[in-house]
């Protein structure tokens, strides 16, 4: 059974790590390289970069930024925002990423998910899927939140393994921010329906929301932010509890 894993996102906005609920709401956290620093230092098993307002903005990822914070770190990093093509991914990866996460882009044009990992493998690719429940199922929205597709999360990321995605991102917007812990049952449902790695994303609040999800679905990583930012939580203390609460962690 693969060990559980902790990993802290750093949402940046102009230059700055922010943080939101639901998507809105956005306020400083942080220096992105001092808290890649902390986060690394303190034991975070992966760390993710992703640069909300790439896609919006029509821009290339912060590749300057992307650099400085490979500098500093020795874990495995994903970087997303703003990724459009395979030379977009060469100047991420080359500037010191270990994996690339695709999002609004993917939905788009899906073969890029099968372009990527022709050329840097399937572990490479992350595809984020970034999902709200409407009242009668889960839809996948993109550009940072605001545009409802036509896809369904689960169909989605069935979809998006077949083209050669080796991760899932998955982030429940009713949850982010809110501290009320993980979309449990959506974050099963995309478990059973792929054979990879989940990382569930939005609602961590307290210790016992990463115990319910790692007890209670079959996420390989909860990913979280704001907990993080402020020192809520720190990462040695909820690996502490986790272990204690028998959870494998890394």
């Amino acid at each position: 059974m693969l060990k559980k894993r902790i990993i802290p996102c750093l949402d940046i906005q102009n230059g700055r790590t922010v943080k939101g609920v639901n998507f809105v709401g956005i306020r400083d956290a942080g220096d992105p390289v001092e808290l890649a620093k902390k986060y690394a230092k303190e034991g975070a098993d992966e760390l993710v970069f992703l640069d909300i307002t790439a896609t919006i903005e029509k821009r290339d990822t912060l590749v300057e930024l992307v650099e400085r914070v490979a500098a500093e770190i020795d874990i495995p990093f994903t970087v997303g925002g703003g990724i459009n093509s395979v030379d977009d991914v060469r100047r991420i990866i080359a500037a010191g990423a270990d994996k690339i996460s695709v999002n609004s882009s993917a939905v788009k044009r899906p073969e890029l998910i099968t372009e990527i990992a022709d050329d840097f493998g399937s572990q490479c690719v992350v595809l984020a899927i970034d999902t709200k429940f409407n009242g009668n199922d889960w839809k996948v929205y993109v550009k940072g939140g605001r545009e409802e597709t036509e896809l369904y999360a689960v169909d989605w990321a069935i979809q998006g393994v077949s083209l050669g995605a080796g991760e899932i991102l998955l982030t429940s917007m009713n949850n982010d921010g809110t501290k009320g812990g993980f979309a449990l049952d959506i974050t099963q449902a995309i478990c059973d329906a792929v054979k990879v790695p989940v990382i569930a994303s939005g609602g961590a609040g307290k210790e016992e929301d990463f115990r319910d999800l790692f007890t209670t679905t079959d996420a390989t990583a909860g990913l979280a932010a704001s907990i993080f930012h402020y020192n809520e939580i720190p990462i040695p203390q909820l690996k502490d509890y986790l272990k204690n609460q028998l959870i494998s962690i890394r």
